[in-house]
């Protein structure tokens, strides 16, 4: 076999192998619900904070670990485990995005990002206009 031909075929092979990859860790939006019926497998859950409920952060006891209560776009509400700090401003915003999974149908969902849209900075912006 020829060189170039060797070459074609190694690039090829990792063409497929970052697109299987990146398919394998792609994760598709979603409500609560759905995610309950597949647990292991990784959404981004678009939702409301519920307010009514705690929101636990004891930066004291444990800096990483960040609970609260979501309600998505269907109303489907559950606790949200995120282990990282709480985000600033979180309190403050409009709509989340959290992304991650159920490690079971029973459990609590278990975020590995989180995503915020405050609407404070776009109000005034369109307040000034």
């Amino acid at each position: 076999m020829k060189t170039i031909n060797i070459i074609i075929l190694v690039v090829i092979a990792a063409a497929i192998a970052i697109f299987a990859g990146a398919y394998a860790d792609s994760s598709t939006y979603a409500d609560f619900k759905t995610a309950k019926e597949n647990p292991g497998q990784e959404y981004h859950i678009v939702g409301e904070l519920n307010k009514e409920k705690p929101m636990v952060y004891e930066p004291m006891k444990n800096a990483n670990r960040f609970e609260f209560f979501l309600k998505d776009s269907l109303g489907n509400e559950a606790k949200v485990i995120y282990s990282e700090p709480k985000p600033a401003d979180f309190d403050r915003s409009n709509k989340v995005v959290v992304i991650g999974k159920f490690d079971n149908p029973n459990g609590d969902f278990i975020a590995k990002k989180i995503l915020l849209k405050c609407p404070s900075k776009y109000e005034a912006e369109s307040a000034a206009k």
